[in-house]
């Protein structure tokens, strides 16, 4: 068993971040980056939103930078995926991976982040950044004068819808059941829109191309009649929900009935010397910088708790054995 100062679980902004501070604060951090390094903007093509590039940077681009300068510092980044978390007797707490290493962390900081729900239906994978979008904040620009249209109907798709407006001609929401579950209010704005128009009781059953590779039209089925038509479209965003990666950590962190770790202002966790940043907790921004900005914060908070216990703290090279054995 591997005996480290702070364990970071997850490798998007807000866990290569956190690994930044820790490390350049001279704490020995390991980063655990989960099934892709940089979570889910390592699949945005372009992102024009990241303060201090005016002219946009790529997404793996960005978490290439974020990683180099985590390593500069001295983190350590392992490719592989957090099985089993013993968090129960408290510092230090263990943790195993899939490749079947064993750590030993006197502070974690979880950023694993959340994953958007899929319609699961063809061509959606393939189209993800080349039509297809789980983010309109990240990705509306980019359809200024295009028709697109939105899936779902909660208060996410709605709200969602109206700021695309800003940017598509014609946005199209498409509901399976006959009426919106979003708040009246929501309802009620968007209903008034003029580009926005609603198709209810219809699923999407797959999403096509054209000769160019970008999104062209969907297919759509009627649910109550059956019929199946093709729609054109320059763009898919889908806004059906989002499924935190928590279960990994079952009962032994705080979670609300979503699934989302629960943290105070100071991004603690129920679980002393145990920090949460970006989307594992944050259901409401969803932004690279929001949560490289929590993640930064969730460092700030690690390194006091562990610079305030110095002096409880084993050495490096100390064997590691449970707490209590």
């Amino acid at each position: 068993m591997r005996k480290v100062r702070v364990l970071v679980i997850g490798s998007g902004p807000s866990g290569l971040t956190a690994a930044l501070y820790t490390a350049r604060a001279q704490h020995s951090t390991v980063v655990i980056t989960g099934n892709q390094l940089g979570g889910q903007i390592s699949t945005t093509d372009e992102v024009e939103n990241y303060p201090g590039f005016p002219d946009g940077i790529t997404g793996p681009e960005l978490v290439e930078n974020m990683k180099n300068q985590a390593e500069r510092f001295g983190a350590e980044l392992i490719f592989d995926i957090v099985t089993e978390v013993d968090f129960s007797k408290g510092s230090p707490f263990y943790v195993k991976t899939d490749g079947g290493e064993e750590f030993s962390a006197d502070s974690v900081i979880v950023t694993i982040g959340a994953n958007p729900r899929e319609l699961g239906i063809p061509g959606e994978k393939e189209q993800v950044g080349r039509g297809v979008s789980y983010c309109a904040t990240c990705d509306g620009f980019f359809f200024r004068g295009k028709k697109i249209v939105v899936v779902g109907g909660g208060d996410s798709a709605l709200q969602e819808a109206l700021f695309l407006t800003k940017f598509a001609t014609e946005v199209d929401v498409i509901h399976r059941r006959d009426e919106l579950r979003a708040s009246a209010i929501l309802q009620d704005r968007a209903k008034a829109h003029p580009k926005i128009n609603f198709i209810y009781s219809t699923v999407v059953d797959e999403i096509k191309s054209g000769d160019d590779g970008l999104v062209s039209h969907v297919v759509l089925r009627d649910v109550k009649t059956g019929n199946v038509y093709q729609h054109k479209t320059d763009g898919v965003f889908v806004f059906i929900g989002y499924d935190p990666n928590s279960k990994v950590f079952g009962d032994q962190l705080a979670l609300n009935d979503e699934g989302y770790a629960i943290v105070d202002p100071l991004f603690r966790t129920n679980v002393e010397g145990i920090y949460a940043a970006g989307e594992i907790h944050d259901s409401i921004f969803r932004q690279a910088i929001t949560a490289a900005g929590q993640g930064c914060s969730a460092a700030l908070m690690a390194i006091k708790w562990l610079d305030d216990r110095e002096d409880l703290l084993q050495p490096l090279d100390a064997v590691a054995t449970p707490a209590g054995d």
